[in-house]
């Protein structure tokens, strides 16, 4: 039996591994693709303290090598299930392995939504974002396109507008959704044009991102749209769903937890992007892994 099981390896459940080790507990991480989570798609962080610019995949392989080297087990596996026994818990994995423990973290993040169209997978990181705080300084005196009309979206769209040369926001409707101070803000920048009414039908197939093709949905015009980057706003969608028998969800899947981290169900926890929050960036998710972490340990101790 382990005392704690982390489900997800980013940086809130790494966090949370560190401080659960320090404390001399035994600590197993699940997840289902590797270590680093969304941060991994960011070629280099520079509002983490401590490092003025770092790569996210070398920040994550920092994380995890401290976690590694402090007795932390890891396995590659998706969680299905939480099992709630009362003093202990079970965490089922598709690969049927059972794992017992006192406590449970979920830290399973939450994914940006795709376009889900081709090319776009291969040029997330090297051309396609989904943060402007993270990556916007990278695009300083070139062409963006912002895709999504929403709060976040017309967010990072005024984020980028500071820095960069040129920004076609693109929303599927014919109206932006976002509030109207932050349309109010767009509509006074000069470098910033909204296109309404249409879609991304395809991002160009060249060795490095250049483009895309834009699809008029009223009438079927296509255009094309020389590009030295693109952000992608249209949402996220966490991945709660196995575990709603012990968290309660809000209506757009997030984990509902107080502020110490805590779900519904008695010793287990929640940290990260995967929790209801208004600010997800890397630094709040570790704080939230440190948080999680302590007052896991504080209900163990209390057995």
């Amino acid at each position: 039996m382990y005392d704690i099981v982390i489900i997800g390896a980013g940086p809130a459940g790494l966090t949370a591994a560190v401080y659960a080790r320090r404390a001399n507990k035994t600590v197993l991480i699940l997840d289902k693709a590797g270590f680093g989570g969304q941060i991994t798609f960011s070629p280099k962080v520079e509002n983490y303290p401590g490092f003025e610019s770092v790569s996210g995949s070398e920040l994550a392989d920092k994380m995890t090598e401290q976690v590694l080297s402090q007795g932390a087990e890891v396995e590659i596996e998706n969680a299905l299930e939480i099992k709630d026994n009362g003093a202990t818990k079970v965490v089922v994995t598709e690969d049927g392995n059972e794992y017992e423990c006192k406590s449970v973290i979920i830290a399973a993040g939450a994914q940006h939504r795709h376009l889900g169209i081709d090319n776009e997978e291969r040029f997330i990181g090297d051309g396609i974002s989904f943060c402007a705080v993270c990556d916007g300084a990278f695009y300083a005196n070139k062409t963006v396109a912002l895709i999504g009309g929403g709060n976040s979206a017309l967010q990072e769209a005024i984020l980028l507008s500071e820095t960069s040369k040129k920004v076609y926001v693109i929303q599927n409707l014919d109206f932006l959704t976002g509030e109207q101070r932050l349309q109010e803000i767009l509509a006074k920048r000069g470098n910033v044009e909204v296109i309404l009414g249409t879609v991304v039908k395809a991002i160009n197939d060249t060795p490095t991102f250049s483009g895309i093709t834009l699809l008029k949905t009223a009438d079927g015009t296509e255009t094309e749209l020389n590009l030295d980057g693109m952000f992608v706003a249209i949402g996220l969608v966490p991945e709660n769903e196995p575990f709603k028998n012990v968290a309660d969800l809000d209506q757009n899947g997030y984990i509902d937890a107080d502020e110490k981290c805590l779900t519904k169900t008695a010793g287990v926890f929640v940290a990260g992007d995967c929790r209801q929050k208004t600010v997800r960036q890397v630094t709040t998710a570790t704080a939230d892994g440190a948080v999680a972490a302590i007052n896991a340990c504080r209900y163990i101790d209390s057995l």
